[in-house]
């Protein structure tokens, strides 16, 4: 190599700051990657999604540097299988268990429904918080393996409680819920035998957050009372008790039709609300909650900007419509074939076979599409602007750090997938 290329390589390829980190990934192999995994999800029926996860693990935590150090992801998709399997176990009787108990009379089939919400979800916080155990043991930096400790079953309890005051509040309790649970999750982690804690505090992010539930839940609520306000609840009971013709009448006098009018409006300028300003909500949740990151006297600030999460979300959408276009063009093929097939073999079973096939073939590649253009684009684009923008204080806290904690097995990992909770 001469040393002009040296030179460019460099220049191409900055090493990382001593306090700072670097995501120096390739971005064609991530596609391939996932490209390749859809393709075997498709044809294996989902069972290959535990390599999948493995690998996109391991891409993530090998292409990341922190202070010139690589992180390193040492779990299996064996044992992502076998997490699976055991929570599949414990999963199927007690749904049968709840399936039996709602055709039973008495109190116990009245609330069957509700108990098996509750109970599902109870597990589900249970899952998360066992999954991350399972993440955490399985990362490793400069040797030393992250771990957790802590009761799930009290976090899962914790989380229930704030998600029901999420609900009842209509929002305004998550940045406290989100502040509570990450000093649970934060205190209960290590490096090694370094304790993590968090410090960001969840009266500043609901402050930051304030004028977005101004923007999209008041609307909401506002139009909800006006179409309540605008219907003539006695001509509506009348008209409910009424039929034909005059019912009709009865509804039209009752002005549920500007009633609903109004509700239409607001929940389209929610919606729309909502979806406009939530790249901006979670650059201001992602900078929050890095920046609350503490592990002995190592502190964390990040950088992330809003004007990137946005571009990426655009990125996504562009990509998503040209697919759209591709997929749609390939579905329109697969009907005119079906017709072409009804027309020469008369309208039997062959042509409704391959007319189901194809109904099947075109949700199955939506959805893997869609999945994969999402990962290598939002997921993907947002690991790198957050680690990238990162700042880091303290360092010297990892030098005298010593290795502690003991792998954890995967039925977390298995309940979040079997439940549908799963992350990265």
């Amino acid at each position: 190599m001469t040393a002009a290329t040296a030179l460019d390589a460099l220049a191409a390829d900055p090493a990382p700051a001593p306090d700072g980190a670097r995501f120096a990934a390739p971005e064609p192999v991530f596609w391939r990657l996932l490209i390749r995994g859809g393709v075997l999800l498709g044809l294996t029926l989902g069972i290959c999604r535990f390599w999948l996860a493995t690998d996109v693990r391991r891409f993530l935590w090998s292409h990341t540097e922190i202070a010139g150090e690589g992180l390193e992801y040492i779990g299996t998709a064996r044992e992502l299988l076998l997490g699976f399997l055991i929570a599949i176990a414990l999963l199927v009787p007690l749904n049968v268990m709840f399936f039996l108990a709602a055709f039973s009379h008495g109190v116990l089939g009245q609330i069957s429904g509700t108990l098996a919400l509750a109970v599902l979800a109870l597990f589900g916080q249970f899952a998360i918080y066992r999954a991350r155990r399972y993440r955490l043991t399985r990362t490793v930096y400069r040797g030393i393996r992250f771990h957790q400790t802590g009761s799930a079953w009290r976090y899962a309890v914790c989380a229930l409680f704030w998600w029901a005051l999420i609900g009842i509040t209509l929002g305004l309790a998550y940045p406290f819920a989100q502040g509570s649970l990450e000093r649970f999750k934060l205190r209960h982690t290590y490096y090694g035998d370094l304790q993590g804690n968090f410090v960001g505090s969840g009266m500043r992010l609901f402050l930051r957050g304030v004028p977005f539930w101004i923007i999209v839940v008041v609307p909401f609520l506002v139009s909800m009372m006006l179409a309540a306000g605008a219907i003539d609840w006695s001509a509506l009971g009348e008209a409910v008790q009424r039929s034909g013709e005059d019912a009709m009448s009865r509804l039209e006098s009752a002005n549920v039709g500007a009633a609903a009018s109004l509700a239409v409006l607001g929940v389209s300028w929610s919606a729309a609300a909502a979806a406009l300003l939530y790249p901006l909500f979670q650059a201001m949740v992602l900078r929050w909650w890095i920046s609350g990151l503490r592990f002995g006297k190592l502190t964390v600030v990040s950088r992330l900007r809003t004007g990137a999460v946005y571009a990426v979300y655009l990125r996504f959408m562009w990509i998503a419509l040209l697919a759209g276009a591709f997929i749609g063009i390939a579905v329109m093929i697969g009907y005119g074939l079906s017709a072409i097939l009804a027309a020469a073999f008369g309208d039997g079973a062959v042509a409704h076979l391959f007319g189901t096939a194809v109904l099947i073939g075109s949700y199955v590649m939506v959805a893997l599409a869609y999945s994969t253009i999402y990962q290598a684009t939002v997921r993907l684009r947002l690991w790198k602007h957050s680690v990238e923008t990162l700042e880091f204080s303290g360092l010297e806290a990892l030098d005298h750090v010593k290795a502690a904690g003991v792998p954890s097995s995967a039925l977390g990992e298995g309940l979040a997938d079997a439940l549908n909770v799963g992350g990265i």
